[in-house]
């Protein structure tokens, strides 16, 4: 008996669907399964497909995709009608697509072949777990599903993010507990990222050979999915690697691979604690959603390469402040555009100058794209340079603009565009800055003029000459304007960015910032952060200073702030004298002094017992050394608060030592004097003979110490 005619008799019908000629092929039985009448024959495609619900129709045609895509089997439930719509029966189509192959075969070209046979449709509260019939209810959900995983995907704009809305997804009916994605270094798999696991989980999986028999693994290999239904299956086929995955509990697995551009990138793991039976509709739900994740994944990688170059290539071209200006404060922020790369046409910069002062300088190339970012980094080393020269600031700027000019006509003859595209220029403001007297002399190149910031809080837009912005002409004047700061003021300069950012002009955007430069801060690093967030609001993350998500131009700020002079400390008085051994009469000389030094001291009685001290002191040396003494009276402190102290040295070695003299002795009293009138004394040996020392502490109070 022949095949057919077996198939035939359990009501069992072939069909082979060409999908390069558009035709389908039939058996008798299949014929007559599709209401065509019951013989063999060849049918165009569009004949064969009015046999089936559109419905159906729409997904028999999404799984047989995807097992194209898999190289695994199709199977769907298939409701037949009749030239009126009329549902005839439902049939079950089992197919396997087979490429054509030889030279003249469409890299895409299959066949597809596969069976037809008629079911009984479920009664009403049966199931069936693997071969559930798709209903409009579930279709919905699943295409809701799909819908914001995709967009959700979408939206994410790092790795991280991606991982964390995979791990976030719930799938219609058979959410996973548990994702992992694999990607591939060289001949190594290693872990992407994973969800649903603790920390330490994916040791094993890491930097594992991609030869090992583990599903991933051949994934990566192979670039078709696997789905292992029961932990049996798991254990048959993968039997190396199956403890590694039986510790986490789990039911089901797919392992799905992760395509971008026609290449493999990776693999995503997905496991249930449930039994899923990985039914055409699952898989076409998981495929889906691992083309969504590499495509996501892929557009991350793009986007943090991208952001890894460009805060790299700004890093490189923005300067950091310093060195420190002697008695002034600057800080500054530069803020990117918020689409492409993270770098633009602005720039600040601080320059030490040979004359020794600074040269502040902030600019603006035209365009936000690489090649205004390069213009501008060619300009800085330009400035630099003939800044460094000692010009002053009007020929620096000339300069400048020469070389700008110069510098795009050899932009436009490198490019050779059939339309080449408008020179670009550049706006610059250059102020060379004195720091000890506090002046800024500015030259202007079509910049914002600057604003001065008063010690009240008072803010002026400082209105400065200027010239046409640097590359318009190759001959420019820019004439210098002197700004004086006072202690206390700040100059803020900045680029036009931060002003017409939102839709307003130079006037309303003036006004808008108004307020924040008014705004009493003690830190310059809080007002150019005020500054930005005026303009952007929130922060949400930083290069060299806040930033915000969505910005119109690229900004940057510098301020400068004179600080106020300290409050002058009273300098320390002191009095010195030399008593040599034949002046005994000088000792008299040192108490006058004494008292003139101390004649605003608020005790009376403190000062009678510092002119006896040192009485004694400068008498004790004269009596009992050989040589002369040297006597020291500093006061230091604040008025009401003040320290006096009192040194008399000699060149003897031999150290005081207080004696209890009667009442009828005429020496000895000289350190009981000072043990009961000074507030602290002491003596200090020295190299060559020794100090003898007392303190005394001024109080508000008379009397008290």
């Amino acid at each position: 008996m022949r095949t057919e005619e077996v198939l035939a008799a359990i009501a069992t019908g072939l069909w082979r669907w060409d999908n390069a000629a558009g035709t389908v092929t039939l058996d008798a039985e299949a014929a007559r399964l599709l209401g065509l009448p019951p013989e063999p024959g060849s049918y165009r495609e569009s004949a064969v497909r009015s046999r089936f619900h559109p419905v159906d129709w729409n997904e028999i045609y999404g799984v047989v995709n995807l097992a194209v895509a898999e190289g695994s089997l199709a199977e769907a439930r298939l409701r037949i009608v009749d030239e009126r719509g009329q549902v005839l029966r439902t049939v079950r189509s089992r197919s396997k697509p087979v490429f054509r192959t030889g030279e003249d075969a469409d890299s895409e070209a299959y066949v597809l072949y596969g069976t037809l046979q008629e079911v009984a449709e479920p009664q009403p509260g049966a199931t069936d777990a693997a071969h559930t019939p798709i209903t409009g209810d579930w279709r919905r959900s699943r295409e809701a599903f799909l819908l914001d995983a995709g967009r959700a995907l979408a939206e994410a704009r790092s790795t991280a993010e991606v991982l964390r809305v995979a791990g976030s997804l719930s799938m219609p009916g058979f959410s996973p507990d548990g994702l992992a994605v694999f990607g591939s270094a060289g001949e190594r798999l290693t872990i992407i990222g994973h969800h649903g696991h603790s920390m330490g989980d994916e040791e094993p999986f890491t930097d594992m050979p991609l030869d090992t028999d583990y599903p991933a693994a051949e994934v990566v290999r192979t670039g078709r999915a696997i789905y292992l239904p029961s932990p049996e299956e798991y254990r048959r086929r993968y039997p190396a690697t199956w403890p590694l995955a039986r510790r986490f509990g789990r039911q089901s697995w797919a392992f799905l691979p992760l395509v971008s551009s026609g290449r493999t990138m990776g693999a995503w793991m997905a496991g249930f604690q449930h039994p899923v039976g990985f039914s055409p509709d699952e898989r076409a739900v998981l495929s889906t959603v691992a083309r969504m994740l590499a495509q996501a994944l892929a557009r991350a990688g793009v986007a943090e390469t991208e952001r890894e170059l460009s805060l790299g290539l700004q890093r490189s071209m923005m300067p950091t402040l310093g060195p420190e200006i002697p008695g002034m404060t600057v800080a500054a922020r530069y803020v990117p555009t918020g689409g492409g790369l993270q770098v633009g046409g602005d720039w600040y910069d601080m320059i030490p100058l040979p004359n020794g002062r600074i040269a502040l300088v902030i600019g603006d190339v035209q365009g936000h794209d690489v090649r205004a970012a390069g213009l501008m980094g060619q300009l800085r080393i330009a400035l630099r340079a003939y800044a460094s020269e000692g010009h002053r600031p009007d020929a620096v700027l000339s300069r400048v603009s020469r070389f700008l000019s110069g510098l795009t006509d050899a932009y436009e003859s490198v490019e050779g565009d059939a339309e080449p595209s408008a020179p670009r220029f550049a706006t610059c403001l250059y102020a060379e800055v004195d720091p000890e007297a506090g002046t800024l002399d500015i030259a202007r190149a079509g910049h914002p003029d600057p604003v001065v910031i008063s010690a009240d809080g008072t803010a002026v837009i400082r209105q400065t000459a200027g010239g046409l912005p640097l590359g318009i002409e190759t001959d420019s004047d820019y004439p210098t304007t002197r700004v004086v700061l006072e202690p206390g003021e700040t100059i803020m300069l900045c680029t036009d960015g931060l002003i017409e950012t939102g839709g307003h002009d130079m006037a309303t955007g003036w006004t808008r910032l108004r307020p924040v430069l008014e705004k009493p801060v003690e830190d310059l690093e809080q007002l150019a952060d005020a500054l930005v967030q005026a303009v952007h609001g929130p922060t949400s993350h930083y290069t060299t200073g806040p930033l915000a998500d969505r910005r119109e131009d690229d900004i940057a700020v510098l301020v400068l702030r004179r600080e106020s002079a300290p409050a002058p400390e009273a300098a320390p008085r002191r009095s010195v004298l030399t008593i040599a051994q034949a002046e005994p009469e000088r000792i008299s000389v040192g108490r006058q002094l004494v008292r003139e030094l101390l004649h605003d001291w608020s005790d009376p009685e403190q000062v009678d017992s510092a002119v006896l001290m040192v009485s004694e002191m400068a008498t004790n040396v004269l009596v009992h050394t050989d040589g002369d003494a040297l006597m020291v009276a500093e006061i230091s402190g604040e008025q009401g608060r003040r320290r006096l102290r009192v040194e008399v040295a000699d060149a003897s070695d031999e150290l005081p030592h207080k004696r209890r003299p009667g009442e009828m002795a005429s020496s000895g009293r000289g350190l009981v004097l000072m043990e009961m009138l000074a507030d602290a004394w002491g003596v200090d040996p020295r190299g060559e003979g020794k100090s003898i020392w007392f303190e005394l502490y001024e109080s508000d109070e008379p009397g008290v110490s």
